[in-house]
């Protein structure tokens, strides 16, 4: 999507905030012995409470309000009764809604309680990795400026991202035109535009870059078991930097 009037504008402001608020309000809830189900009816609450209507249900019926992912499943995680939490865990929530035909997407990853020195790092590396694409997100800057700082900075930080997974357009859909990826493609002449709508978010692992299926048919994990991280943000490219708006 790209915006081209205040309405429009405003009515992303809107939507963005409320999947904000939703994730804010689940991350606070994570600790040990909360089930991902548990988690998932705070999300929902928060949503219903503006309006906003789950966009994974929505979209594509997935059975969950939220995606929630923990340890090596690094995205499309289902909610489940069964999913309690235990200190150690890498916990990620992935947030996102429709409001009167608008939609945004947001996500972030937390420990339970205390985890190992490298596993923190991960964390930070990750959230750092997402500020830095943010901070480069101009117009006239080309789209594969992402993926070579976001690549770069976990080459320095010794974290693998994974190329399975990527940002895109959003707005008008949950999924839209371009693919954002974390990794850089030299061949990719896309540049940014002001008012264009995307999301950036960077996935950093411990180990594999690449991500299967699960036999639930919505869960992604990593190939070899290692814990993944991932931090996102809706964002509009603006005249001057970009706007944040989850």
């Amino acid at each position: 999507m790209s915006i081209e009037t205040e309405f429009e504008l405003d009515a992303m402001i809107r939507v963005g905030s409320a999947v904000g608020a939703a994730r804010d309000a689940m991350l606070a809830a994570v600790r040990a012995g909360v089930s991902t189900a548990e988690l998932d009816r705070i999300g929902e609450s928060v949503l219903s409470a503006r309006g906003c209507r789950s966009a994974p249900r929505l979209a594509y019926g997935f059975p969950g309000n939220t995606c929630i992912s923990v340890n090596d499943a690094l995205a499309h995680g289902i909610p489940r009764e069964d999913r309690v939490l235990c200190s150690g865990d890498v916990v990620n929530v992935d947030v996102s809604a429709e409001l009167d035909g608008f939609w945004a997407d947001t996500g972030a990853s937390v420990a339970v309680g205390t985890v190992g020195m490298r596993t923190q790092r991960l964390l930070d590396e990750t959230r750092a990795a997402l500020a830095d694409a943010i901070a480069v997100a101009r117009p006239g800057v080309k789209l594969s400026e992402i993926g070579r700082v976001v690549e770069r900075r976990a080459r320095r930080s010794g974290f693998r991202v994974v190329r399975d997974l990527c940002g895109h357009g959003v707005g008008r859909h949950i999924h839209e035109d371009p693919m954002v990826p974390n990794h850089y493609d030299p061949k990719d002449a896309t540049r940014l535009h002001a008012g264009l709508v995307i999301t950036i978010e960077p996935f950093f692992t411990l180990g594999s870059s690449r991500v299967f299926e699960d036999t639930d048919g919505w869960t992604l994990r990593t190939s070899d078991g290692s814990v993944g991280a991932q931090f996102e943000h809706t964002i509009v490219i603006t005249d001057e930097d970009a706007l944040i708006l989850t």
